[in-house]
């Protein structure tokens, strides 16, 4: 990992690269942290039968994707467990879900769907914790529903934001 992505922690901010624009964030709040909880606890295969994906999560860990862009999703949802543990994941995730940070919303609303879905990302859900509101995008469709909505991913999993 690269030693300026380390030391952006030290100080308390999260650096992501989004083709060659940088991005800073600052940590996010206890807020944001309880949603991110919330929803990981709801995730789960929409049937308990069904093999094909294995509802991997993960919250906040850098993904490196093949434009050379490195994010780090709120949740990152993955069919299998990715290999990378010491260094970021090069696995696409299935699904990325986004939780909203005041003064952060251009990030995740105009930033971040086009972007998941030029990579291969099936589908993002972006949560908005001030307002309720829940954008699903996928490539041939968005939706704008209210909190709490239960959310079937193309992937086979499912989980309430």
């Amino acid at each position: 990992m690269d030693p300026t992505f380390l030391k952006a922690e030290e100080i308390g901010v999260r650096l992501e690269i989004v083709g060659n624009l940088p991005i800073w964030e600052s940590s996010p709040i206890y807020r944001h942290q309880k949603e991110i909880d919330r929803i990981r606890a709801t995730i789960e295969k929409v049937s308990p039968s069904s093999e094909s994906c294995q509802c991997v999560h993960a919250s906040d860990v850098y993904v490196s994707f093949q434009d050379g862009s490195l994010k780090r999703p709120d949740i990152a949802i993955f069919c299998r467990e990715p290999e990378e543990e010491d260094e970021a994941i090069k696995q696409v995730p299935e699904a990325v879900i986004e939780i909203i940070s005041k003064g952060y919303e251009a990030k995740d609303l105009e930033i971040g769907p086009h972007f998941y879905l030029s990579q291969g990302v099936k589908d993002v859900v972006v949560f908005n914790p001030y307002t309720l509101l829940v954008l699903h995008v996928r490539r041939d469709k968005v939706t704008r529903q209210v909190s709490p909505v239960e959310i079937v991913l193309e992937c086979g999993c499912k989980c309430v934001v």
